[in-house]
């Protein structure tokens, strides 16, 4: 067990001293109006009963000053002897600290220097910290104190409070947003008997029940079309997805994403209904169209620039990309013209993971945005729909911002002959060493062979879209509870 500090053994100590009063731990309060609520009462409204944690206090002789606070708001708090009588006073002045929760009953009031406040009639004690509030909450260590102690971050940093109050109201926006435009939300299995759904390296685990080697959903795209093959015309998912490759501020092993599907949509509606949807995204967020992320000012505002992925890839490049055949020969060119070493490129073991390589580093790094990638190589999405004039690119898009990529959407694979030879093209890949393939989901070749409508789909991750509407530096900033290693101290 850790030595406790000396302020932690006061705290202990108290507990006893309240318990000759009151349950140190009582069962509830009754509250008629929330914190945030309290500031535009009118002064004289009385029995007002409001909850909440000491953040702040001032103790005097015979009037004290407190502010009370939880997620949405903070009031100050009066508590003067003459009102609620000198042994509850006493109590106060002797056993309450910062971090401790009290409820009070009282009239509102606003002091000479402007500020709203709740006179105290009475006051109940309600739970007492055992540890202090940090001082300061600055700087590398306690940033790691921060995601390992998500309570005291919010506790103690309004743009953490503001992050994550924005996040929850966030997620009832999306899907009253989806509900509006017919969309019909779903659940699909976390646990699953095949790598499908996007070119990701997964987590694996074991069934017992059904002695079954299974993997954590990578994306909850088959199955969502396969909702599509039985009649849900519009459908999404809030979906929990699990990816077992690196982190850094853009990317982490678990997070959440938005799925949809349209039956009858192509990639351009999908286009015109994320712009529209990532634009009210944004003011529900911010409350603007224009913002400030990653030192950039981003106009959501108007319709967004577009860009030919293989057009612009080709020209910085120097050569045509789409022809190389042969993953080494490739890789010689680049290092030709003196993009990377082999070195470099050492990992990327098929033409796929060496042109996703390419793009992102000397493509995708460099956009601001918002803009509308478009005209993907086929090699790259074996779900995606090929292109009607050139069967070397697939009707895909994707909006880059601040160089990442803020959404997957694309005109859905639906013939079932393609799909096979695409998915077999992925195992030819895994045979060269791409651990980031799919399986032949013969699950889902079946569905589509029941028969499905032209279908349009899109994937946006809620932890990237949020990490740049509040101008966050990290993705953790945005996870309330980030995995992290284990503390040894």
């Amino acid at each position: 067990m850790r030595e406790l500090s000396e302020q932690e053994v006061i705290r202990r100590d108290k507990i006893e001293e309240i318990r000759k009063v009151c349950n140190p731990y009582p069962e509830k309060y009754d509250v008629n109006y929330k914190l945030s609520e309290v500031a535009s009462l009118e002064d004289g409204t009385s029995d007002v009963r409001i909850a909440g944690r000491i953040v702040f206090m001032r103790k005097m002789g015979k009037l004290s000053f407190l502010r009370l606070r939880d997620l949405e708001g903070s009031i100050q708090v009066s508590i003067k002897v003459d009102s609620v009588g000198d042994d509850k006073y006493s109590f106060f002045k002797s056993n309450i600290d910062l971090g401790d929760f009290i409820g009070v009953n009282g009239e509102v009031f606003t002091t000479q220097t402007g500020e709203k406040t709740v006179r105290a009639n009475s006051f109940e004690f309600l739970g007492k910290a055992l540890r202090p509030l940090p001082e300061k909450f600055h700087g590398l260590t306690d940033i790691e104190m921060k995601y390992r102690q998500r309570y005291v971050d919010l506790i103690t940093n309004e743009d953490s409070r503001k992050i994550f109050l924005g996040r929850s109201r966030y997620s009832l926006f999306v899907r009253n947003y989806l509900a509006d435009n017919g969309f019909l939300e779903v659940e699909t299995p976390i646990i699953q008997t095949s790598v499908s759904g996007a070119s990701a390296k997964p987590f694996f685990t074991h069934y017992n029940a059904l002695d079954l080697d299974c993997n954590l959903r990578i994306a909850p795209e088959c199955y969502l079309k396969e909702c599509i093959v039985g009649g849900f015309n519009r459908v999404f998912e809030v979906a929990k997805c699990f990816r077992n490759e690196g982190m850094d501020p853009q990317h982490n092993p678990e997070f959440t994403q938005i799925e949809w599907y349209c039956a009858y949509w192509n990639f351009e509606d999908n286009i015109k209904f994320f712009e529209k949807f990532l634009r009210d995204s944004i003011r529900f967020l911010t409350g603007s169209e224009v913002i400030t992320s990653g030192g950039n000012e981003l106009d959501f505002s108007k319709p967004f620039e577009r860009v030919n992925y293989v057009e612009e890839l080709t020209r910085i490049l120097g050569f045509d990309f789409l022809k190389e055949t042969d993953v080494d020969a490739y890789k010689e060119k680049v290092v030709e013209k003196g993009f990377f070493s082999l070195k470099d490129m050492e990992e990327y073991k098929s033409l796929a993971q060496l042109t996703d390589f390419l793009y992102k580093k000397l493509l995708r790094a460099n956009i601001v945005g918002p803009v509308v990638m478009y005209n993907y190589p086929a090699l790259l999405k074996p779900l995606a729909r090929r292109n009607d004039n050139d069967s070397n690119m697939v009707d895909c898009f994707q909006v880059v911002i601040n160089g990442a990529e803020i959404c997957n959407a694309y005109s859905e694979l639906v013939n079932p002959f393609e799909q096979r030879k695409s998915f077999e093209d992925q195992l030819k890949a895994k045979a060269q060493g791409d651990d980031e393939t799919m399986d032949m989901d013969e699950d889902y070749l079946l569905a589509m062979e029941q028969g499905m409508p032209p279908i349009s789909g899109l994937g946006v991750g809620i932890d990237r879209l949020i990490m740049l509407a509040y101008d966050a530096p990290s993705l953790r900033d945005v996870i309330l509870f980030p995995t992290m290693k284990p503390n040894d101290k």
